[in-house]
């Protein structure tokens, strides 16, 4: 059992999807395929709102007495390029009611139900429109024939500002963790490590941090000090605390290339 911010025990947590890789040249045949927002992830079990690492979030009882009984997994947003403000809206212990009207919740699953992800959609569908609320929506799925339709998809959802696509196996049933089932394909790579130590900085970074060593979930280390800036050499994400990095590709060893540092993930 989990415990909530007033201290009550919330129900166990069932976990999420964590999408792969999306081979560039694959065939989306049988899978559907969604924006990917870059919001902050919410699963909400029927009662409670959750980020992904299963703590609660704060949101106003207004916006979580409006949410429908059945479990949604989605992404909580308030637009492209807006994922700072909208952290530091849901992440707050006490929630701004004012801040929180402009927050959307973005769904596109129902995690721990059962059948394939085109029966969950179905059902979701039905859902959303019954729950019947302006911020509450049901990402929109698309069925793409090949490869090169899905890169001009991905093009096109760029340009309008997103930040890349997601797919999922039509014919999937529902699991938590890392599965082949959920996909992200965006034009830039990244991926997520955690910090376990800092290295000094040498030259003008004397007394600073020079770069992160990071472990991939993989267990793999390596340095990532290109993209710090001088506040986070000098202040830099704590040993144990998650970033996001981007890269180009990754070696036969599975390390990656020019990997550039892009933001601290707060902590669930």
């Amino acid at each position: 059992m989990g415990v909530s911010p007033c201290g009550a025990s919330l129900p166990d947590f069932p976990g999420v999807q964590l999408a792969s890789l999306w081979p560039a040249q694959r065939s989306p045949q049988g899978h559907w395929v969604s924006e990917k927002f870059d919001g902050v992830r919410a699963v909400w079990d029927g009662q409670h709102l959750r980020f992904r690492s299963g703590r609660p979030i704060a949101a106003p009882t207004s916006f979580m007495q409006a949410l429908p009984t059945h479990p949604l997994d989605g992404e909580l947003w308030l637009g492209h390029g807006q994922f700072d403000r909208l952290s530091g809206v849901v992440r707050q212990h006490r929630p701004e009611q004012q801040a929180w009207r402009e927050v959307r919740y973005w769904v596109f699953d129902a995690p721990g139900m059962p059948g394939s992800f085109q029966t969950r959609h179905q059902n979701l569908a039905a859902v959303i429109e019954a729950a019947n609320r302006p911020w509450l929506s049901l990402v929109e799925q698309r069925q793409i024939d090949d490869a090169a339709h899905l890169k001009q998809q991905l093009a096109a959802v760029v340009r309008a500002g997103g930040e890349g696509l997601m797919l999922h196996r039509a014919d999937a049933p529902w699991r938590s963790g890392r599965t082949d089932a959920l996909f992200k394909f965006k034009p830039d790579l990244d991926d997520e490590a955690q910090v376990v130590g800092h290295l000094p900085g040498q030259g003008r970074f004397a007394g600073m941090t020079g770069a992160l060593q990071v472990r991939t979930p993989e267990g793999q280390l390596f340095a990532l000090g290109s993209g710090l800036s001088d506040a986070h050499r000098r202040n830099p994400p704590k040993v144990g605390s998650w970033v996001t990095y981007r890269y180009s590709d990754r070696t036969p060893s599975g390390l990656p290339r020019f990997a550039t540092f892009v933001r601290a993930r707060p902590p669930e």
